[in-house]
């Protein structure tokens, strides 16, 4: 597959859960961004919740709307059984 070269890149966090797979994201510097679950993370049955911290692509057309296409590791793991 030929990566898609003309992508932003943004790291943030999901603030809310809307219907159909939608998410709304903060991105590290502020900005609001609607935001989809791409298809792999779909087909892994990977779940994104509120408070998660995501990695998306986001077109240079259209920077309010973008893919999510990696959910980053928590930091706060519970271990201590």
């Amino acid at each position: 597959m030929i990566k898609k070269q003309n992508l932003i890149d943004m790291e943030g966090t999901v603030t809310e859960s809307l219907p159909n797979a939608t998410f709304r994201a903060c991105s590290d510097n502020g900005c609001q961004v609607l935001t989809h679950i791409s298809g792999r993370i779909r087909r892994s049955y990977i779940r994104i919740l509120p408070g998660d911290r995501v990695r998306a692509e986001l077109s240079p057309y259209d920077l309010t709307k973008g893919r999510i296409i990696y959910r980053l590791r928590s930091k706060h793991t519970n271990n201590s059984q």
